[in-house]
């Protein structure tokens, strides 16, 4: 069990899909999912696909199932530049890298 007691930071997963079922809900609850604001309330589910920038608004405790296994590295942030590849000291990029 999750409990969200501030609004979380817009976020997607690439590979990860997750599913947010709802204990309990403040009553300005929402979920974020890309530019909508859905209203939440026990007893709801829903299901987050890949690629789909959400977030928790609120005040609310949650089940959250994650298939794959949950991957910390695949969290992204759209406010975050990306890590930039290794260069050699030509110039050249790894292969590979991203």
């Amino acid at each position: 069990m999750t409990e969200i007691s501030a609004d979380a930071r817009v976020h997607y997963h690439k590979r990860l899909t997750e599913t947010y079922f709802f204990l309990e809900c403040g009553p300005d609850a929402r979920m974020q999912l890309n530019d909508e604001l859905i209203p939440v309330e026990p007893g709801m589910c829903i299901m987050i696909r890949p690629g789909t920038r959400h977030r928790a608004v609120g005040k609310m405790k949650v089940l959250i199932l994650v298939l794959p296994k949950f991957d910390p590295s695949d969290e992204w942030f759209d406010d975050e530049a990306p890590t930039p590849a290794p260069t050699d000291s030509i110039g050249h990029s790894e292969c590979g890298a991203n």
